[in-house]
């Protein structure tokens, strides 16, 4: 898994039929510190995040293996929503 943070929605209004009903979100990939370090990433929300939030998300294969995204066409499913983020003992983060 993968860890980033949810800065933003995509709208489509027409998309393969398999992708319908699904919720789109842009996310920027994280590093220990919060500080964005990795690539933007549209990814189906398979666990109701929303914008601001700390995510954990897989991609490739295992992006199809929750019920949401089950032999649908993704490539990338946000998978937990993080509420708090403890590294060697120290508290990186932890939700508002």
């Amino acid at each position: 898994m993968l860890m980033g943070k949810v800065v933003g929605t995509v709208v489509s209004t027409r998309k393969e039929q398999e992708l319908e009903g699904l919720k789109l979100l842009v996310l920027r990939g994280m590093d220990l510190e919060g500080k964005a370090n990795g690539p933007v990433v549209v990814a189906v929300d398979a666990v109701g995040a929303g914008v601001g939030e700390v995510v954990l998300y897989c991609s490739g294969s295992s992006a199809r293996q929750t019920q949401v995204t089950k032999d649908r066409p993704v490539d990338a499913t946000v998978m937990a929503i993080v509420d708090q983020l403890e590294v060697g003992g120290t508290l990186k983060y932890v939700k508002e």
